[in-house]
């Protein structure tokens, strides 16, 4: 039964992202965008990994679809017709997908007990995590406790993204207005 599950979690995903590609109205590719982290969510929570499931569905499809929003009602609604092919995008797109996937060749295979990660650091974080940290949640533990720093920055990272986004759309609102003859300089 999980197989046909994540099958079709898959399937989802790949229909999602390509109806998010091939449509030319950017608010519902912005929605279809939501959608898809919404699914993508979802399949984190079949993974076992809530954490990042609450943090894909906050950010992907809470704060990522508000930003993609306000910055079409900013810009417009309608998909700039390009009328040449970008060789240099597919180029860069190609080589990049190349060298993932060249990279994952020398990985373990997925859920290896055998791996690296799982014969080195997860037996001592689990062993440990509640004796030296108290805290009854290994994840909580790892991310509060031993990766702490780690974490303040990923928040300082986002935090600062998120300042430089509004610094942004607060200049170009202005800079609209001043195109239309609202503000005087």
């Amino acid at each position: 039964m999980d197989l046909y599950i994540n099958i079709l979690l898959l399937i989802f995903v790949f229909v999602t992202g390509c109806f998010a590609i091939w449509l030319k109205d950017l608010v519902a590719s912005t929605i279809i965008l939501g959608i898809y982290s919404l699914i993508m969510a979802t399949i984190w929570v079949v993974l076992d990994a809530v954490d990042v499931a609450f943090t894909e569905a906050a950010v992907g499809a809470g704060v990522t679809t508000a930003l993609l929003l306000f910055a079409i009602w900013l810009t417009g609604k309608s998909e700039k017709k390009v009328n040449r092919i970008q060789w240099g995008a597919i180029l860069g797109v190609i080589l990049t997908g190349s060298l993932l996937i060249y990279g994952t060749i020398g990985m373990p295979d997925f859920g290896d007990p055998s791996a690296p990660a799982q014969i080195h650091i997860s037996p001592y974080y689990l062993q440990n995590s509640l004796a030296e940290t108290k805290a009854p949640n290994a994840v909580t533990a790892v991310l509060a406790s031993y990766r702490g720093f780690d974490t303040l920055g990923e928040v300082t990272v986002i935090f600062t993204a998120g300042i430089g986004v509004l610094a942004l759309l607060s200049g170009f609102r202005k800079r609209r207005k001043r195109e239309k003859g609202v503000i005087q300089e």
